[in-house]
């Protein structure tokens, strides 16, 4: 266990297990669901990409309940990608998103990354305030995400 409050704890898990699927296909739906299909929904990731070194997966709970996940993998020589963070909607509003990205971020900067780098989309208001209440900063797309209308990237340096 990394982190533990009263109400939600924080825990590496492997992306494969049953609630870290369920939590990345409900984001799967969602993001689906607000593009009205017209994106895949799973932004390239596979949970092999989280269980190379330098990576990781978090799964949040409360209680005995996973509601929360966000994983980090290498992108380039010192660069991690924040990926799949998700809150389930009716655990939203508790702060739960700021604490796994948190968590991600001191989890890359442990494993020797001095930057991260994220990919959102603009109906997501949500987690754009969140990436921007955090220090990261708008940058150039990308990666695969260069040239595609409707990517938003971020990066931040890790102090």
């Amino acid at each position: 266990m990394l982190q533990k409050s009263p109400l939600f704890e924080i825990s590496r898990v492997d992306p494969r297990e049953p609630e870290a699927a369920e939590l990345i296909l409900a984001m799967t739906e969602e993001i689906r669901a607000i593009y009205d299909h017209t994106i895949d929904g799973h932004g390239h990731f596979k949970p092999e990409d989280v269980l190379v070194p330098g990576s990781g997966f978090l799964v949040g709970r409360v209680g005995d309940r996973a509601v929360a996940c966000g994983a980090f993998r290498p992108l380039e020589p010192g660069i991690a990608e924040i990926k799949r963070m998700f809150v389930a909607r009716e655990h939203r509003g508790h702060g739960y998103s700021k604490q796994i990205l948190m968590m991600l971020e001191r989890l890359a900067r442990e494993s020797g990354y001095t930057t991260v780098r994220l990919e959102t989309r603009p109906k997501q208001a949500a987690a754009i305030s969140l990436y921007e209440s955090l220090g990261y900063a708008r940058i150039p797309n990308y990666g695969m995400y260069a040239g595609r209308e409707g990517c938003l990237c971020y990066e931040k340096t890790l102090a």
